[in-house]
């Protein structure tokens, strides 16, 4: 999006509005993708990772809150290819817009650093960006539908697990991947490239087959997470952990592998469980990985400028070459 529109542009009614219709754009299309898969729990539909939700707390992170009628907009896109418009949907379209928009205040609250350098940002992004942010869009989609007795009330809880898990998952794997595909720079390092067509092979074998496999097998995907996460860092970890997840969401709306012979309510459970410990995982050791190097790197560098700062004091001492 960045490549869109450039920041000074912003500043122009033409290229703000031009930048909404992206944000918006982005936000529909992620939705469409996300509802390709859905889960029914006691007779509600929703997705087990929901990416818009992960698009919209990016475009805010990144643009700045301004962004917020994109982000309202492509709510409302999302909203008119599922049904007509009703006032009630104006509950949904509030909470999905308010969710993101208090996760990037909270962020920004605690200092948070879009370049995911440090644990902290890490940290800030899980548990205020994604747990506590999304406790908004998913109590006010789940009490719509209670209030307009579309819900058993001792469905409540279930359904609004999974509705809370899948909008959390939508920021803790597209947020870091949007924000790192800002950062990517061109030509790109292709120094480890043999390494990196070997680690995608295996995920590409190993993932599918675990994922698909009446022996429960999930805990293999951990193993490629580490690999990925220690050598190529947030760009290696979050891309094998949303292509686990999404495997892992084909195999449980369709029944099969670890997912088969459970009822709904435990194949939302074992997915999102699964779905949340790989992508929490993921997040942090990446977050751990990159301050170690940033710190590693910050010390190199000081020792280096410590040293031209002594050579150039030597050379410049009268006593060096003469008589003491």
């Amino acid at each position: 999006m960045a490549a869109v529109v450039g920041f000074d542009d912003l500043r122009r009614p033409a290229g703000y509005a031009l930048l909404t219709l992206a944000v918006a754009g982005c936000y529909f299309a992620a939705g469409r993708l996300g509802l390709l898969r859905e889960l029914v729990v006691e007779g509600a539909v929703f997705t087990p990772i929901y990416p818009p939700t992960g698009v919209a707390v990016a475009a805010l992170l990144i643009f700045g809150l301004r962004v917020w009628p994109g982000i309202a907009l492509g709510i409302l896109f999302v909203i008119m290819s599922l049904t007509s418009l009703h006032p009630t949907a104006l509950v949904v379209l509030a909470g999905n817009t308010v969710a993101p928009v208090c996760a990037c205040l909270m962020l920004r609250r605690v200092g948070f650093r879009t370049d995911l350098g440090r644990l902290r940002d890490g940290l800030a992004l899980v548990f205020l960006g994604a747990l506590t942010a999304m406790l908004i869009s998913a109590s006010c989609g789940v009490v719509l539908l209670l209030v307009t007795d579309k819900l058993a009330s001792h469905s409540f809880w279930p359904v609004w697990l999974g509705w809370w898990v899948g909008d959390a998952m939508g920021v803790l794997i597209v947020t870091p991947l949007l924000l790192m595909l800002r950062t990517v720079r061109f030509p790109l390092d292709l120094h480890r490239w043999k390494e990196a067509l070997l680690l995608a092979a295996t995920i590409a074998v190993v993932v599918p087959l675990v994922t698909h496999s009446h022996v429960s097998l999930l805990f293999l995907v951990y193993p490629l997470l580490i690999w990925a996460a220690l050598r190529f860092r947030f760009a290696g970890s979050m891309l094998c952990a949303l292509f686990a997840s999404v495997m892992a969401t084909i195999a449980a709306t369709r029944e099969s592998g670890p997912f088969a012979d459970l009822t709904h309510v435990e194949v939302m459970m074992k997915l999102q469980a699964f779905n949340g410990t790989m992508a929490l995982t993921a997040l942090l050791l990446s977050s751990v990985i990159t301050e170690q190097r940033n710190t590693r790197l910050s010390v190199e560098q000081a020792c280096q400028e410590l040293a031209e700062v002594l050579e150039h004091l030597t050379a410049g001492d009268p006593r060096q070459g003469g008589r003491p």
